[in-house]
């Protein structure tokens, strides 16, 4: 057996086993590639607010959260996150839970219950991770399936573009694989069809494939932290998106009061000039209250962040997303003190290891976002190219195994174009 028939016959059976996971990855994956723009569109009556009359001042983000609390007393919110644009909400977020969106000028609460399109985006992203599993156990099974369907497809892209590679150059052996053709029907229109989107989304959808196995097996994670010659951190802390140490000051001194929380975004939009959005993550629990998981309302985040005098103070984390960061993805990430205001620890994109610093381009670049619209563009459009890869794919077999022998056409065996 040849090279060239062993790659055929490994793309054909390797696309017919694992071209079901594919094929619903690659539409998910078109679907996905603006999930957050599609979901902020179909928000943006909830997320934007009137025009305030002349001279409106804002309310202090203390008075926001207490506002929330009086109208929706079991609400739990995780983080606020303030937008520069006037004309945008504060947003109170509690992860799928949702969250509420409220009026910095009036502190009118809007609950940002997920609508339609939030709904919907759920669903896929699902689908494109786990399968649509449900449980514990099951999501790990269907998260192993995508992942090792997902290299299968990255094999399908090497051993398509060789397969595709004429054996003699010229325009007549290349034009019919590398554009569409015209006024063909059946086998020939789905070959024409399968040769040219491979073609113009292979090497898309290697970076798609390979920049998807950190996410889904921790050996690949671990093999970025091993070619990088990078010590490997707790299993909590690896990962762009991981958050920050804590960071734990000394007891303040007996009577002193934390600043507010409209005084701690000053001091970060007084060292971060070119913020576009801040998170100030949410921790702690009322006084003789309960937390997290509780119901009762919690203080403002400024006083969650003082603990008890005798365990020493924690520090208010930001996370600070800047206008022209690079990569398109990068947070700089502050913790203050929360008495002073003080930056005690900064981390930015710069400031990762080796293996973070690959990390957080892999994890953006399997969506796009890591070099903007365009980025986005693109994968969405290739992971288009792959539902017709499938398609087509799945078709031509059903011809080689089941179709008429006269109804074979020049190229289509493992001889391959030309």
């Amino acid at each position: 057996m040849t090279l060239r028939r062993f790659l055929f016959w490994l793309h054909l059976v390797a696309g017919l086993i694992a071209g079901l996971s594919i094929g619903i990855m690659c539409f998910t994956g078109t679907v996905l590639a603006f999930e957050k723009e599609l979901i902020a569109w179909s928000e943006r009556d909830l997320r934007r607010i009137d025009p305030p009359p002349p001279g409106a001042e804002r309310l202090p983000l203390d008075a926001l959260r207490a506002s929330l609390l009086r109208a929706h007393p079991d609400a739990r919110p995780g983080a606020i996150v303030v937008q520069r644009d006037p004309l945008a909400a504060v947003a109170f977020t509690s992860g799928r839970a949702g969250g509420y969106c409220v009026n910095p000028y009036t502190g009118d609460v809007r609950p940002a219950v997920a609508g339609r399109m939030s709904a919907f985006m759920h669903t896929m992203t699902d689908l494109h991770r786990t399968l649509g599993f449900h449980g514990e156990e099951s999501r790990v099974v269907g998260k192993m399936i995508n992942g090792v369907c997902n290299l299968a497809y990255f094999v399908l892209a090497l051993t398509g573009l060789y397969l595709w590679m004429p054996r003699r150059w010229s325009w007549q052996t290349l034009r019919p694989v590398i554009w569409f053709r015209g006024a063909i029907q059946g086998k020939a229109r789905d070959f024409n069809w399968h040769n040219t989107l491979g073609f113009w989304t292979a090497p898309i959808v290697m970076v798609l494939t390979l920049t998807a196995v950190p996410i889904s097996f921790r050996w690949g994670g671990e093999f970025i932290y091993w070619i990088t010659g990078t010590p490997a951190p707790a299993a909590e802390s690896r990962g762009p998106g991981a958050a920050a140490p804590s960071v734990e000051l000394p007891v303040p001194a007996p009577g002193a009061r934390p600043l507010s929380t409209d005084a701690l975004v000053a001091s970060v939009q007084q060292r971060e000039p070119d913020w576009k959005t801040l998170t100030l993550r949410l921790s702690g629990a009322a006084p003789g209250g309960r937390g997290e998981r509780g119901g009762a309302a919690r203080p403002t985040a400024a006083a969650a962040a003082s603990p008890a005098p005798a365990s020493g103070t924690q520090a208010v984390t930001f996370t600070v997303r800047s206008a022209g960061s690079w990569p398109r993805t990068a947070n700089t990430t502050l913790q203050l003190d929360p008495f002073t205001g003080a930056v005690v620890r900064r981390t930015g994109h710069d400031d990762l290891n080796a293996a973070q610093r690959v990390r957080s381009w892999t994890r953006f670049l399997h969506t796009g976002e890591a070099v903007g619209k365009v980025g986005q563009a693109v994968a969405g459009l290739a992971c288009l190219g792959g539902v017709f890869l499938v398609y087509t794919g799945f078709t031509l077999s059903w011809r080689r195994f089941f179709g008429r022998r006269s109804d074979v056409t020049p190229g289509l065996d493992a001889k391959g174009p030309g």
